[in-house]
């Protein structure tokens, strides 16, 4: 073969060669997904029936908004956020922040996250969305501190509600106890029966404190129960040494695996008629109409008609949030109207705002806007309102020896010590 012919041969191969690779580099691009133009990051704790629709209704409606963001749900599975909260913690911890993360109102938002500087002030955005002139004065003063607001709360909830089986009280001519002892009369009349008077599900001792905290309030009433957060009442004093032994033997009545079980587990109990009554918070409405269960009926517990036990789940904005400007989108979101409407009815509260459409909420939640209205509202302990986080965890350690050994004076003398290590007590 003659030089120009080799040469010419050698030309052709490299032609072939750079446009093979072109043409593969084009397919390449053309089958590679498109990279996102941005992404949204939601921490939370909503996984469950009602809770999980409810978040998923926020997703959708946030998507429809803001076309082309990715949202990240990073949830983290227990009920009152028992699993959830040590992992957020981890991540603010390390410098690595979600863009918006669900916390409760009042001493856990607070006490945890501003007065340790982890959050940014949203003065800007309540003022932008007139915010000031829809919240109620009581949630605002709970989510202000040194004259900023630090969260925007998506929904209201009540802690103390008694929730049965309808049909299962009505076989028997049952009606709900408006006392103490009026359900200590019932309980014995469900075991005669066969049926577990109490469902609990306590693998997380979240739900212990839940019950020990509506007994509180219904034994000491609205002004001593609230007194109980300030120091204005006793932790020694008679009062709370009567609750202890009432929840001593409400324990007796309660369902024998309940430290196995979940808050929605318990639930369950109730559904299939095998536990009489539940006292939870009204998340469990959503659960019912999320398992299709029609017979639920609900009652103030024993000694709290007339006072509401509230909380509310709330999304703040942490510093070096990675999608700034996608959670402050989501923030305008969940403080608006119709994501309210959208959220609530589904997950089992009520609005936060004031202007909310009654006509979208089931017969209970109307219910609730009603008591809202008109009740004493007090903080919930379980739920982040009443106390600081570290408070709070104390009192579980009280509760979960409790639950096993139902020894009142020694719990009494905890109690007592665990207001004064929160620095609340002297």
């Amino acid at each position: 073969m003659t030089m120009p012919r080799r040469r010419a041969l050698f030309v052709a191969a490299v032609v072939i060669v750079v446009v093979a690779a072109v043409a593969l580099y084009q397919v390449s691009r053309m089958r590679a997904p498109a990279p996102p133009a941005a992404r949204l990051e939601i921490f939370s704790w909503w996984t469950t029936g009602g809770e999980e629709a409810g978040l998923l209704k926020l997703f959708e409606l946030y998507r429809q908004q803001n076309p082309g963001v990715e949202i990240i749900n990073a949830t983290v599975a227990g009920g009152a956020g028992f699993e959830a909260k040590p992992a957020l913690k981890a991540r603010m911890l390390g410098g690595d922040p979600p863009d918006s993360f669900q916390v409760h109102m009042g001493r856990e938002l607070i006490d945890t996250w501003v007065v340790t500087g982890y959050m940014e002030p949203l003065n800007d955005l309540y003022a932008q969305e007139g915010w000031e002139q829809v919240f109620p004065a009581g949630v605002l003063g709970l989510l202000r501190h040194e004259g900023s607001y630090w969260s925007v709360p998506v929904n209201i909830h009540r802690a103390n509600v008694l929730w049965y089986n309808k049909r299962t009280f009505e076989e028997n001519g049952w009606k709900p106890p408006e006392t103490f002892d009026d359900f200590f009369a019932l309980a014995e009349q469900m075991r005669a029966k066969g049926i577990t008077p109490l469902a609990l599900g306590d693998v997380g001792i979240w739900a212990s404190v839940h019950l020990f905290e509506v007994v509180l309030a219904g034994v000491l009433g609205p002004d001593a129960y609230s007194g109980l957060w300030t120091g204005a009442t006793d932790w020694n004093g008679p009062e709370v040494r009567r609750a202890l032994e009432i929840m001593a033997r409400m324990l007796t009545y309660v369902n024998p695996d309940h430290s196995a079980l979940s808050w929605d587990q318990a639930n369950d109990l109730v559904i299939q008629g095998r536990a009489g009554m539940t006292i939870m918070g009204d998340w469990v409405d959503a659960d019912n109409l999320a398992k299709n269960f029609r017979d639920s009926g609900w009652a103030p517990p024993p000694g709290t008609r007339g006072v509401f036990v509230a909380l509310s789940d709330t999304f703040g904005l942490p510093k070096n949030a990675p999608h700034r400007d996608q959670a402050i989108a989501w923030l305008r979101l969940v403080g608006s109207r119709a994501g309210q409407e959208a959220f609530n009815p589904v997950k089992g509260s009520i609005c936060a705002r004031n202007d909310c459409d009654p006509a979208l909420f089931g017969p209970y939640l109307q219910s609730a806007m009603q008591d809202w209205a008109r009740d004493r509202i007090v903080p919930s302990l379980a739920h982040g309102a009443a106390a600081s986080e570290s408070w709070v965890a104390l009192i579980n350690d009280v509760m979960s020896a409790f639950v096993s050994d139902r020894d009142v004076a020694k719990a009494q003398a905890a109690l007592a010590k665990a207001c004064v290590d929160a620095r609340v007590c002297r």
